[in-house]
């Protein structure tokens, strides 16, 4: 408490400037906000000042996020103020990058834009939530998604399932299934592709993975299960541990041309109550909030062989 009274006589506003600029039309009195809380945010996290430009953009961002739901409440409250566009520019000055509040990305049409009037509704949702409409699986493409930390509005049937139909084998890597969640993030995939799939297919799922030396033997448990509960659906689910045991890439292939980046791999969702049977967060995955995590999807120029 002593350190943090004897550095409100530090002023750190100017950091973020050797970097980056605020949007020209940020009144004076927005401005003033956005610094005091990222002058606010940097004693705290860098007191030393020894941040990195990613983690000074990080907080920036974070300031005017902050200023920019202030300012939308004024506005709601009093029409006469004028729209505002809330971003930075690089040193450079030659790209605006914007900054949007979570709620403004999830719920568009109750949030006012920066130029017009009520946002239209998305298209498509290129978060990766379950707004996206009916038709979004017959335009498939590349390109990446960004999952906010705390988001709500995501799960496996809208961000992988579309990519998953059609497959007959997939091939699922991620290093870390061993304990008891990151099965259940294993078999709410299987529901998935179960999901997509036709009655009558058959599918393959083979998991590459790491052996769990601490407890390999409920390792071993929960993925027999896995596989039991999967031929029942018409899924032949199989597994191998990577031979080095250090595997690191985080993916999945379908043997019909997509792969799937997974920063995280299947650890998607923060920490909920999987037992708890009156919880929608236990049964539906769009009710949990996220992980920060970013989800690639890259065209495969060969398909993967049956064998």
């Amino acid at each position: 408490a002593e350190i943090l009274r004897h550095l409100r006589d530090h002023d750190y506003t100017q950091l973020y400037r050797k970097h980056f600029e605020l949007a020209a039309d940020i009144s004076t009195r927005d401005r003033v906000g956005i610094e005091k809380s990222f002058s606010g945010l940097m004693k705290i996290i860098f007191p030393h000042k020894e941040a990195t430009r990613a983690e000074i953009e990080e907080l920036l961002r974070f300031a005017i996020e902050g200023r920019k739901r202030i300012k939308g409440q004024l506005m709601r409250i009093d029409s006469t103020y004028a729209p505002v566009r809330f971003g930075y520019h690089d040193r450079s000055g030659s790209k605006l990058f914007p900054v949007q509040t979570l709620e403004e990305e999830l719920y568009p049409r109750y949030f006012a834009s920066d130029e017009e009037g009520l946002a239209a509704p998305a298209e498509t949702a290129a978060d990766g939530t379950d707004q996206a409409p009916a038709d979004a699986a017959l335009a498939l493409q590349e390109g990446q998604k960004l999952i906010r930390e705390n988001q709500r509005g995501v799960s496996f049937d809208s961000l992988l399932g579309p990519y998953l139909r059609g497959a007959q084998r997939i091939t699922v890597t991620d290093p870390y299934i061993r304990q008891f969640y990151q099965a259940k993030n294993l078999m709410e995939l299987m529901e998935t592709i179960v999901k997509q799939k036709d009655e009558d297919d058959e599918i393959e799922v083979h998991l590459i993975t790491t052996e769990d030396e601490m407890r390999p033997e409920k390792q071993a448990e929960y993925l027999d299960r896995l596989q039991t509960a999967c031929a029942v659906v018409g899924i032949h689910f199989s597994w191998e541990f990577a031979e080095n045991g250090s595997i690191h890439a985080r993916h999945i292939v379908t043997d019909h041309g997509w792969k799937i980046l997974l920063d995280r791999g299947l650890d998607v969702f923060q920490r909920y109550d999987a037992g708890d049977t009156f919880s929608f967060a236990s049964c539906l995955q769009q009710y949990r909030a996220c992980k920060g995590l970013e989800v690639t999807f890259l065209r495969t120029e060969e398909t993967q062989s049956p064998e």
